[in-house]
């Protein structure tokens, strides 16, 4: 009995050590067999991809690589120092909207089926990695029309292959530098691209759900930075995110940074021109038709949110007015402008704080009016000419508190096919103690308010390019406030006697005055050229504000018309007779 269990011991290490002799063996044979095919295998794909690539772009892209390396039972590949160079002689042929130039160091693919892409022409690939490459982007101004005739990117490769799918491309970490004609216009770092589920075949050339061939297209950016083309501000962007798949761009960290500070900033200008310190924690897109933008170029998005933010405006009064008309950038009319057709169902302003800042060089000092927590909806944004047929009217509905302390409604009707910028505004104030507006009145008014509580105020007007006509309802107590003028120190004192005879003579107290009615102001303001959108429509109001104290005549309104069969009718028919 031992000896047989001996013998079996024997016999077990015989088959072992020949049994892994021979797997040894075969893993030695199969790396030779992977050696030598590879070698062998290594131009046939090479030419392949070449090949690929030049019918694929029509002839327009060759792509050239320093080196393959290919492992054929892993079905890995790894290209060095690649270039794609677009043929210069087709492109003036074909003449695409876009032309792309491309340097990267390696480009890996993972999971390829060789044998079934040579034997059954299918490419089928789980990965494609694209590390650190350098791309240009051309833009030409004016894209060729489409052939009717134009063969699709399937029918262009269907001589040689019956289907091309790659389950994830990654392009990491890229350079971009975007060009319009030989100019450049935008240089990106650190762009990072995902491409999902890309499918080249019959019926998928027809898949309209898919953009440039895949489910999905998603980029990432971080950490934009760039000076502006005048020099005068940094633009900061801390990422841009976007998805074909979830119809979104998102942007975070949007910051436009003046170089200088506020008056020294003006002064580097000989007019006068606002200065802009803008910080918005987000800009998002929702509901991006990428589909319609890829095939025509319009822009048309289900929402756009911005906000929360802050945004501080400054202007210098010292310097000479500007020698062109603000009005080109009323909100409506500037959207025509837009370099692409573009229709936004729901613009939503979401906690906005804006501060307009003024520098009086007679007072030497700044008024400020703020806006904070601006929010509301902007509804049918567009300068889409057939979206336009259907509804010209954008309207805006915005909450804001003046001051930070008044409640504040505005609602507002813009006709965005007007030539002459026409556009409607209604809205009203809550409770507010004037003194709170008393950093404003002192720098830019020379006066401050002693006391005054507003009810409410409401106003209605009707504007355009030139001017603005309405009717301000301004219910206020106990109003008194103080005229001031420079001292010998420099410093800003009261106007005893001139501010007890405004109090007492010019200015009415109150609105209404015990035991009358509310007198309504009606107010009428024509805008200059220098004038902005906003200067007409606080103007409007502040002439309205003015004549409803007194400081200034409250027209008489005209007498009801006469009713039919009246004497006064019957008055004004013997004037016409005799």
């Amino acid at each position: 009995m031992q000896r047989h269990s001996d013998m079996n011991k024997h016999t077990i290490k015989r088959i072992i050590k020949y049994g892994g002799g021979i797997l040894l063996l075969a893993i030695i044979s199969m790396g030779i067999a992977a050696f030598y095919l590879s070698a062998k295998w290594k131009p046939v794909i090479t030419e392949k991809i070449k090949e690929g690539v030049y019918t694929g772009s029509n002839r327009l892209y060759r792509i050239n690589f320093k080196d393959i390396h290919l492992n054929l039972w892993s079905g890995n590949v790894k290209l060095d120092s690649i270039t794609l160079i677009p043929d210069t002689q087709v492109y003036r042929q074909l003449k695409p909207a876009y032309l792309f130039e491309l340097k990267a160091a390696a480009l890996k693919i993972s999971r390829i089926g060789i044998l079934t892409a040579y034997f059954s022409q299918k490419i089928k690939m789980n990965s494609i990695v694209l590390d650190q490459p350098s791309i240009n982007m051309i833009y030409e101004k004016a894209p060729r029309k489409r052939d009717k005739d134009e063969k699709t990117l399937y029918q262009q490769i269907a001589k040689t292959l019956k289907s091309i799918r790659i389950g994830h491309i990654s392009i990491n970490d890229a350079n971009f530098d975007y060009y319009k004609g030989t100019e450049k216009q935008h240089e990106i770092r650190h762009l990072n691209m995902t491409i999902k589920d890309f499918l080249v075949d019959s019926l998928s050339q027809y898949d309209t759900t898919r953009i440039y061939h895949a489910k999905d297209i998603a980029f990432e950016l971080a950490g934009y930075r760039a000076l502006t083309k005048d020099k005068m501000y940094t633009l900061k962007i801390d990422t841009i995110k976007g998805s074909v798949d979830r119809k979104s761009i998102g942007i975070s960290g949007l910051k436009l940074i003046p170089m200088y500070p506020d008056l020294t900033f003006s002064r580097k200008y000989k007019a006068q021109k606002d200065r802009y310190d803008l910080n918005f924690n987000q800009v998002k897109f929702n509901g991006v038709d990428f589909i319609k933008l890829n095939n025509t170029g319009n822009l048309h998005a289900r929402q756009l949110i911005i906000g929360p933010a802050n945004v501080a405006i400054f202007l210098n009064r010292e310097l000479p007015p500007p020698n062109f008309d603000k009005g080109r950038n009323y909100p409506h009319i500037a959207l025509k402008r837009l370099p692409i057709t573009t229709l936004i169902d729901t613009v939503s302003l979401n906690k906005i704080d804006i501060a307009y800042t003024e520098y009086n060089p007679k007072t030497k000092e700044r008024g400020t009016l703020k806006l904070d927590n601006l929010s509301g909806p902007i509804l049918n944004v567009t300068n889409d000419s057939v979206a336009l047929l259907k509804n010209h009217k954008a309207y805006a509905n915005l909450n804001t508190y003046l001051m930070g302390k008044g409640k504040m409604n505005v609602k507002i009707d813009f006709n965005l096919t007007d030539n002459n910028g026409a556009f409607s505004y209604v809205g009203n104030i809550g409770p507010i103690n004037l003194q709170t507006l008393n950093p404003l009145a002192k720098a830019l008014g020379q006066l401050t308010i002693e006391s005054g509580n507003v009810q409410k105020m409401n106003f209605k007007v009707d504007a355009n390019l030139k001017a603005a006509k309405g009717e301000v309802n301004f219910y206020y107590q106990d109003l008194k406030i103080n005229l001031l003028k420079e001292g010998e120190d420099g410093k800003a004192k009261g106007k005893g006697l001139l501010s007890f005879l405004a109090n007492t003579v010019l200015i009415k107290n109150d609105n209404p005055i015990k035991g009358e009615a509310l007198r309504i102001a009606n107010t009428t303001f024509e805008r200059v050229p220098q004038a902005s959108f906003f200067n007409l429509m606080w103007k409007t109001v502040f002439v309205g504000v003015r004549t409803a104290v007194g400081i200034g005549v409250v027209p008489v309104k005209p007498m009801p018309e006469p009713k039919p069969g009246s004497n006064n009718q019957k008055k004004e028919k013997l004037k016409k007779v005799n």
